[in-house]
């Protein structure tokens, strides 16, 4: 590690607001345009570089220096869009309307990861029976029931936003769940 990282990650770690704003103006536009040039929508790209440089932030204390302040970023940022990637490769996978979901399947997964029908039924089903039983019935309601979010905040008497933003983080844990059993 470079001196000035260590000095950089010893400020950050003290709570040094100007250390924290140049690690900010230092890394974020290099960081910007990398995303940018691998995430074509620019509001994903956006998250990933909250996410990543949150990261960051979250895993300093475990900063050993066996790398550049750069890389260590970098290599974080690589994964979350790995994440992005994969969690995006799920909802299509999970969320498709398409009935013949082996076939949809198939194309998508590596040989190793191919599933049956009946698996991929009760890996979908474990999941849902997992979530949180706000986040399953809005699962239910908008990908079972196909029923419209503006119907689901009626439904469940919440603001439009409300629903949208319960259904975000619901469709988060069930892609999270889904890919974990």
């Amino acid at each position: 590690m470079v001196d000035s990282d260590a000095k950089l990650v010893d400020k950050i770690l003290r709570r040094d607001k100007r250390a924290l704003s140049l690690f900010y103006r230092t890394y974020a536009p290099a960081l910007r345009r990398y995303i940018g040039g691998k995430i074509a929508n620019h509001l994903d790209a956006e998250e990933i570089l909250q996410d990543s440089l949150f990261a960051f932030l979250e895993a300093i204390r475990d900063f050993g220096g066996r790398s550049s302040i750069k890389t260590f970023l970098f290599s974080i940022t690589n994964h979350k869009i790995i994440d992005f990637y994969r969690r995006k490769k799920m909802k299509h996978i999970v969320f498709s309307k398409l009935p013949q979901l082996s076939e949809l399947i198939s194309p998508l997964l590596n040989p190793e990861e191919v599933l049956d029908e009946a698996q991929f039924k009760e890996k979908v089903a474990r999941a849902l029976s997992r979530l949180i039983p706000r986040y399953r019935q809005i699962i239910t309601l908008k990908y079972l029931d196909n029923i419209s979010v503006t119907d689901i905040a009626r439904e469940l008497a919440i603001s439009f936003k409300s629903a949208e933003s319960r259904l975000f983080r619901a469709r988060k844990a069930f892609v999270e769940l889904f890919l974990s059993i």
